[in-house]
């Protein structure tokens, strides 16, 4: 029997060890718990800008030709300098941002941009106390934005606030400025700023994604494979699907080339972003003349 006991000590550690496979552990970002970091990339909940249709997408093409054909070389050539107005929603004592976390996020966004020659400045600075705007669902966002944006369609408004259900944020494309010019703007989570607790989004660059939008960006992985269209930037590889973490080798579309896991406007971790690359450079530039 003693005999019996010691080799059945001895195999089930190797049972454990080889045969037995251990659920993930559960990935929680802004109160919500999904089950795993992959569920939570799927769920849509990392960036939730409207992706515009196909007709729309044409459309805006269609003018961006236009426009680049009226401008000729001097098109892209002057730098672009952004009016930043930074709106803290809080809820009581809940989701305060100070005034030195507003000034490290906003030298995130320079740093990002600064190499293509984008650049931003603070214009000003508010703080509301508003529990039925905190968390900028349905008609909560829309009275926000009608009471607090300041500037023309040059102007950056960025609001800061304990948005709900796992979202980190999401933005208006420069084209939807002349239908809605109240609605134009970034909502980003307040724990996505430097040094918040939505880690691994926590170094922000939320904002610095969203603002890309705003610019005039999609996502690198839009229409997945099918590069004809994608995110109409011919210098960013084609990538089936949004990348999380830092899958370093990541090439889901191999006729393309690797995945740009490491570039601002995939899904990857903060930590795994630096770049944008020529091409969206070119079109945040082109974006700018045509509707900014």
């Amino acid at each position: 029997m003693k005999k019996f006991l010691c080799i059945f000590a001895i195999l089930v550690p190797n049972l454990l060890a080889s045969d037995v496979e251990f659920a993930p552990e559960r990935f929680i970002m802004n109160g919500a718990s999904f089950e795993s970091q992959e569920a939570f990339i799927a769920s849509g909940s990392r960036c939730t800008t409207k992706v515009p249709t196909l007709f729309e997408s044409s459309i805006v093409e269609e003018e961006l030709r236009f426009t680049r054909d009226a401008y000729g070389d001097s098109f892209n050539k002057a730098a672009i300098s952004i009016p930043v107005y930074f709106h803290v929603i809080t809820s009581g004592s809940a989701g305060n941002v100070t005034q030195a976390e507003l000034n490290d996020q906003l030298q995130v966004i320079n740093d990002a941009y600064s190499a293509y020659g984008i650049s931003f400045f603070e214009a000003g600075a508010d703080w509301t106390n508003n529990s039925s705007w905190y968390t900028m669902s349905g008609s909560a966002e829309s009275a926000a934005k009608a009471a607090l944006r300041q500037g023309g369609p040059e102007s950056l408004n960025v609001y800061i606030s304990g948005i709900g259900g796992g979202l980190l944020g999401w933005a208006t494309f420069p084209w939807w400025y002349a239908g809605n010019p109240s609605d134009d703007g970034v909502v980003v989570l307040n724990e996505s700023l430097p040094g918040g607790s939505a880690v691994p989004y926590d170094e922000g660059d939320t904002l610095t994604h969203e603002v890309g939008h705003w610019m005039g960006l999609y996502h690198t992985f839009q229409d997945g494979c099918r590069k004809r269209t994608g995110d109409y930037v011919d210098d960013t590889p084609a990538e089936k699907s949004a990348a999380y973490g830092c899958p370093t080798g990541r090439d889901s579309c191999r006729a393309s080339g690797v995945d740009p896991i490491h570039n601002f406007m995939d899904y990857t971790d903060d930590s795994c972003m630096y770049e944008f690359t020529t091409g969206q450079a070119d079109r945040m530039s082109s974006m700018w003349n045509a509707y900014r």
